[in-house]
């Protein structure tokens, strides 16, 4: 199958419902598989923060207006003429929204301090549990959303360094899954990834450390047509697989995992998984941390913004 095969039959993409809210409540809140089409909440209440401001564009894949936030540092307006980088951040399972501001303000300071170059940051409204796929029943097509649509607006109507190289992937729990997803798949957009938390990462959809059978069912059957080998299909360790020459040579990429967060053998045996492909990554192990992203980047301190440093060290900012 190519790339616009798996991008128009979209198989999975299965990334926290394993991980709706526990450790990380502040973040996350518990999301309902088998959502109505009705319910999926493709405008999402604005929030406001350090930077921050809230857009809507027209999507022709859903039909309707799609929202995401988006952070600006001070240095945008410092000069018209500069472009930035931009980092993608893929949120959890429940919305994500109430992390936004506490990101985006953890970031301004690092920027402000020097801890990191200036850049922007596109949250994506990647619903409740939206999987970031196209959902097998028809009724949340995400990854063509994002791909097709978000990323050329944001190209358009911001100053952005639009190259893979000017790109970040980053998200946490079903965000982390999805980064390594587009991540693994769109090599040609996307040259640095980054997966916290991220889950399920197991090779079957059968049963997920953070939620009961019934939700795995629901799920499996909602945005995977109730088969596995579409989750397997369109899984990161099937796109690392396929492009692990591509990753190898040219990708940078960074796997983070508390060694008390439930997902953590399921990434710890996706992490082998690459070393047996030959793909490089940075793999961190966080003693005493569980399914928390704020603790994850407290934890991580100043190795989080090294990452973003030799990320952007080549591109002009």
């Amino acid at each position: 199958m190519n790339r616009r095969d798996h991008l128009m039959a979209l198989g999975a993409y299965v990334s926290s419902m394993t991980l709706s809210g526990t450790a990380n409540a502040r973040f996350t809140s518990p999301a309902a598989p088998g959502v109505p089409a009705s319910s999926l909440q493709w405008v999402t209440p604005e929030v406001r923060g350090r930077g921050l401001s809230f857009h809507t564009f027209p999507s022709k894949a859903v039909g309707t207006e799609v929202s995401f936030h988006i952070y600006v540092p001070s240095a945008y307006t410092d000069d018209e003429s500069r472009r930035f980088p931009v980092v993608y951040w893929l949120h959890g399972s429940g919305g994500g929204l109430n992390g936004i501001a506490r990101l985006s303000d953890h970031t301004d300071r690092a920027i402000l301090a020097g801890k990191v170059p200036a850049h922007l940051i596109v949250f994506v409204n990647g619903l409740r549990l939206g999987m970031y796929v196209d959902w097998a029943n028809g009724k949340a097509p995400l990854e063509t959303i994002i791909i097709r649509e978000l990323l050329p607006h944001i190209d358009t109507n911001w100053r952005t360094i639009a190259t893979r190289d000017g790109r970040l992937l980053d998200g946490f729990s079903m965000g982390g899954y999805g980064a390594g997803r587009f991540g693994f798949l769109y090599p040609e957009l996307f040259q640095n990834v980054s997966m916290m938390g991220a889950g399920p990462m197991q090779e079957t959809l059968e049963r997920t450390p953070r939620a009961s059978r019934m939700q795995v069912t629901d799920l499996l059957r909602d945005v995977y047509g109730g088969g596995q080998d579409r989750f397997r299909a369109a899984s990161p360790r099937r796109y690392a697989e396929q492009n692990a020459a591509i990753l190898a040579s040219s990708s940078r990429l960074r796997l983070v995992i508390g060694d008390q967060d439930e997902t953590f053998e399921n990434n710890r045996d996706f992490h082998d998984h690459l070393v047996r492909l030959g793909i490089p990554h940075e793999w961190i192990v966080l003693p005493g941390i569980g399914h928390d992203t704020m603790g994850i980047l407290t934890a991580l301190g100043g190795r989080h913004w090294a990452f973003y440093r030799e990320a952007f060290a080549e591109v002009r900012v």
